[in-house]
C-alpha cells in the first residue's frame, strides 16, 4: 500500500543537500523573489532551504496534500532561517485556490520537485491524484486512439504555473525528468508565453532519488513582453558547458550550432520512411515456422496457406544486424490500408478459417481505428510494404544503424511497427541511398535533432526531415 501511494503521488522527497544547491544556483542567477512558494512541499526540503538562501524573501509559502508531510514540517519549522515568514498550507494543487495565494506584488518563484508519475501509471493502479480530465495537449484522434495522449502529471501541473505568468514577472525552478521539462518549453514557444530566460541543468537522478531517468532543474524567468525561447542544457548544476537548443521549423532541435550548419538539408524528402505492420495481436497474427506449418503466439500449430505469410523482422532484429535469416513470420491481411479482406475466403480458405476461429482476439482490438474497417484489418501497410528492397533502423534504439534489408524465401520482408524503413525496387538504389545515410554528413545532422533520452527517440518526423532529394543524380529514384 505504501508503494502505491508513493507511485500514485509521484512521491520522490527531494535531499535537502540537493534543495540547498538548487537556492544556491538560483542566486547565482540572480533570483531574488519578494514571495517563494513550493506547491507540493512534502517534507520540506525547499521551504527549509529557500528560508536559509533567500533573506530577502518577504513570505515562503509550502502547501502539502499529504497531512503526515505537513506535520512534520510544522514540528520542525521553528529551527528553520526566517520561521516567522514561513506558512504552512494543507491543500491539492488541482484543487487548491491558487489565484489568491498570487494576488501580491512583487516577484514571485515556484519552486520544488513535482511528482513523477504518469496519468497512464495512475491509472494501473487505481490512483485519484490527477487534474480534470481534459484534453490538454490538444491531441487529435487519431494521437489519441493510438496512445500518444498519455502524459506526465508534472507537465500538466508545469503548464498551470506558466498559466500564472502569462501577465506578470516570475520565477519556476522546478526538478523534472528532462524529457517532461522539454515538452514544457516547447509548450511556452508554442503557446508564446513571455520567456526572458531558460535552462536545464542536469543533476544525477539516480544518486538523489535511486530511479534511472534523466532529470534536472528546469529554470525560467517569465516576463510578458519577452520571447526568448532557446535555452542551454548543462551537464550538471555546477557546469558552464552546455549545449544550445532550440525551436526551428516547427521542431525542436537539440544541437543548434549543428543544425545551422548543416541546415541546407532540411526539407521534406520526397523519399518517405515508413513504420512497420501494426496489427495489435502478435499472438494471432504471428508465427514460427515448424516441421507442420506454422505456431503461434498461443502455442498452437496453424493450418494455413502461406500466401498471406511473409518474413518478420523485430525492432531488436535490425538493430542487433540479425537480418540475413529470420523464423518469424507475419501474416499480412490487406495490401492497402481499408482494402477488403473478404476475398482471403476464397483466395486462402483455411487462412480464412484460421482468422475466423480467433475473430475473439482480432474483433476485441481495442484501439478505435480497427472499428469502422474490415474485419481482420492491419495498419502501416501498402505499395511500400512489399518492395523487394529496404534500408530499415529501429526507433527505440539510441544508435544511428542503417541496415540494408533485401528479400527472404522470395518474399519481401515486412516489420514490426518499432522499425523505420524506406523501400525500394533495385539493390542499386537502396545502396546509394544507405552510402549517404551513413556518411558524417547525414549523421551529425540526424544527432542534431534526436534526444537520446526519449523511449523512442529515432522517430519518422526526424527521418524524413533529412532531404535525400538533394543527393539524387540525373536520374531520379523510384519512389514509394
Amino acid at each position: 500500500m505504501l508503494k502505491q501511494t508513493k507511485i500514485e503521488y509521484g512521491d520522490f522527497q527531494t535531499p535537502f543537500e540537493l534543495a540547498k544547491r538548487v537556492c544556491e544556483k538560483l542566486n547565482q542567477l540572480g533570483v531574488s523573489p519578494d514571495l517563494i512558494i513550493e506547491p507540493t512541499c512534502g517534507v520540506g526540503a525547499f521551504v527549509e532551504a529557500s528560508a536559509l538562501s533567500f533573506p530577502s524573501a518577504k513570505k515562503i509559502i509550502g502547501v502539502e496534500v499529504n497531512h503526515g508531510y505537513l506535520d512534520l514540517l510544522e514540528n520542525r519549522k521553528s529551527q528553520f532561517n526566517q520561521s516567522e515568514k514561513i506558512d504552512l498550507l494543507q491543500g491539492d494543487f488541482f484543487t487548491f485556490n491558487w489565484k489568491n495565494l498570487l494576488n501580491v506584488e512583487g516577484s514571485v518563484l515556484i519552486l520544488g520537485n513535482f511528482p513523477w508519475v504518469t496519468n497512464s501509471q495512475q491509472g494501473a493502479i487505481g490512483g485519484e491524484n490527477l487534474p480534470a480530465k481534459i484534453n490538454f495537449q490538444n491531441r487529435n484522434g487519431f494521437d489519441a486512439m493510438t496512445g500518444k495522449s498519455n502524459f506526465d502529471i508534472s507537465e500538466w501541473m508545469l503548464i498551470q504555473v506558466a498559466n500564472w505568468f502569462r501577465n506578470r514577472h516570475g520565477y519556476l525552478a522546478m526538478l523534472v525528468k528532462t524529457s517532461v521539462a522539454r515538452k514544457f518549453l516547447n509548450h511556452l514557444h508554442k503557446e508564446k508565453i513571455g520567456l526572458l530566460r531558460s535552462a536545464i541543468y542536469t543533476i544525477d537522478a539516480k544518486k538523489h532519488f535511486d530511479v534511472s531517468v534523466e532529470a534536472g532543474l528546469l529554470f525560467c524567468e517569465f516576463e510578458p513582453q519577452s520571447h526568448h525561447y532557446d535555452y542551454d542544457i548543462y551537464e550538471s548544476l555546477d557546469s558552464e558547458k552546455s549545449q544550445r537548443v532550440g525551436h526551428r521549423n516547427g521542431i525542436t532541435v537539440r544541437d543548434l550550432d549543428t543544425f545551422e550548419r548543416l541546415s541546407q538539408y532540411y526539407g521534406n524528402s520526397k523519399i518517405k520512411w515508413r513504420s512497420g505492420i501494426k496489427h495489435d495481436c502478435s499472438d494471432v497474427m504471428e508465427f514460427q515456422k515448424v516441421e507442420d506449418g506454422y505456431i503461434n503466439g498461443l502455442g498452437e500449430i496453424a493450418d494455413i496457406e502461406s500466401t498471406y505469410i511473409y518474413p518478420l523482422l523485430k525492432g531488436s532484429d535490425v538493430a542487433n544486424n540479425r537480418i540475413s535469416k529470420t523464423n518469424r513470420y507475419v501474416l499480412v491481411t490487406q495490401k492497402v490500408v481499408g482494402e477488403p479482406t473478404h476475398p482471403i475466403k476464397t483466395l486462402a480458405p483455411k487462412t480464412w478459417a484460421y482468422l475466423e476461429s480467433h475473430a475473439k482476439y482480432l474483433d476485441e482490438r481495442k484501439s478505435r481505428i480497427y472499428q469502422d474497417n474490415p474485419r481482420f484489418s492491419i495498419f502501416g501497410v501498402g505499395s511500400y510494404t512489399f518492395a523487394p528492397y529496404k534500408i530499415a533502423i529501429c526507433g527505440l534504439y539510441k544508435k544511428l544503424d542503417f541496415r540494408l534489408i533485401s528479400s527472404l524465401e522470395g518474399k519481401p520482408v515486412l516489420f514490426d511497427d518499432t522499425v523505420y524503413f524506406l523501400s525500394f525496387d533495385t539493390k542499386d538504389e537502396a545502396e546509394k541511398i544507405l552510402n549517404i545515410l551513413t556518411s558524417t554528413l547525414a549523421k551529425d545532422f540526424y544527432s542534431s535533432l534526436i534526444f537520446w533520452d526519449e523511449k523512442r527517440p529515432i522517430k519518422s518526423s526526424v527521418l524524413n526531415s533529412f532531404d535525400l532529394s538533394q543527393f539524387e543524380e540525373k536520374q531520379p529514384l523510384r519512389l514509394f
